[in-house]
């Protein structure tokens, strides 16, 4: 049966019952007409350039939706009435006024939303006034593109690492000052665009990021990349407009180790660990205080023996083009620790000290 409704003196068709797309982009709508409830098996909807506020109750009946897009209108809360739209795929809520959700019931409500939608995969925020996300943002586990470009975000919650399917994050335009260690167990992740934000430094670890091929850091405040970062396979990257390092490098001059017995034991120890079957390793789970002061540890750029406490700290000159095969000539700077001296002295002049004058 052929359903007619006019809105503003535009005439939208549809079959009643088994229409599938409704187009009411720049229609002047400040609410969501009634008649949108009469399509159970609506999977496309486009309510863009209107001005709508909130959602309606009848929404919930378009339990077949998979894509919904309600950017630039005038919502000021992620509506809870999604929370019905489990089918939900793909979720436009760009340019609107979404704010801080207050630490009330109400808040509590709207964010438990986020935990109902577990099968989106694409969920744009760009252009709102977003302070926070939600813990539950770590329940979208298909979730694979997720954009929030030019908000207010001031911390990116560590259950992120919980969407494994993620391939593309661009938090451009926002107020970070850290970005969370769990955020590198996002095995798929492809591109990560973080410009524009706070960052003084970024996580250690970066190169659990096997599938990374897009960075984008520029306009930061980093001085700095993270151990090994020249191992990445990355095709672009931008960090212009940071403040890295441009001082002038001078070798580091080499001096004896002299190492205290707790470091000497302890590197025994963490040698003996990585023995599957050794003595040592199999009685570690018995010692929970000294498993818990071994977590500490990390391992040479060099020669990949592991260190506790005691290390020589470098940096190293890596350009792009030559290193890491990329199209742009840039040198940056990189960060090295190594086990001892003796590392150093061994391939003395692929690293660095630091002199600020």
């Amino acid at each position: 049966m052929a359903y007619s409704v006019v809105v503003r003196g535009t005439v939208y068709r549809a079959m009643c019952g088994n229409g599938n797309s409704l187009n009411l982009n720049s229609s002047g709508l400040k609410s969501v007409p009634e008649f949108v409830s009469r399509f159970p098996n609506l999977s496309v909807l486009l309510l863009c350039y209107n001005s709508i506020s909130d959602l309606p109750t009848h929404f919930q009946s378009l339990c077949h939706l998979t894509e919904l897009n309600l950017g630039n209108n005038a919502l000021k809360e992620f509506p809870v009435v999604l929370s019905h739209l489990g089918s939900l795929r793909k979720l436009y809520l760009y340019r609107n006024k979404i704010d801080v959700v207050s630490p009330d019931a109400i808040g509590r409500q709207v964010w438990t939303v986020w935990g109902h939608l577990r099968n989106l995969v694409v969920l744009n925020l760009n252009h709102n006034n977003i302070q926070r996300l939600p813990p539950e943002i770590g329940r979208l586990r298909n979730l694979q593109h997720f954009t929030m470009l030019d908000n207010k975000l001031e911390e990116l919650p560590d259950e992120v690492g919980c969407l494994k399917k993620l391939c593309t994050i661009n938090l451009t335009f926002n107020n970070l000052s850290r970005l969370p260690q769990q955020l590198y167990s996002c095995k798929n992740l492809i591109q990560l665009y973080v410009a524009r934000n706070r960052l003084t430094k970024l996580p250690e670890g970066i190169t659990a990021l096997v599938k990374l091929r897009v960075l984008d850091v520029a306009g930061n405040m980093l001085s700095i990349f993270p151990i090994e970062f020249h191992l990445l396979h990355l095709t672009e990257l931008y960090c212009e407009e940071n403040w890295l390092i441009k001082f002038i490098p001078v070798p580091l001059p080499p001096q004896p180790a002299l190492l205290s017995l707790k470091e000497l034991a302890a590197r025994f120890v963490l040698l003996e660990v990585r023995k599957q079957f050794s003595l040592i390793n199999l009685s570690l789970p018995h010692y929970p205080e000294l498993k818990d002061l071994l977590s500490s540890s990390s391992c040479c750029t060099e020669c990949k023996g592991p260190f506790l406490t005691s290390w020589v700290e470098c940096v190293q000159f890596i350009n792009l083009k030559k290193d890491m095969n990329m199209k742009s000539c840039l040198t940056i700077p990189v960060r090295s620790v190594l086990c001892s001296y003796k590392c150093f002295r061994e391939q003395g002049p692929c690293y660095y000290a630091v002199e600020t004058k």
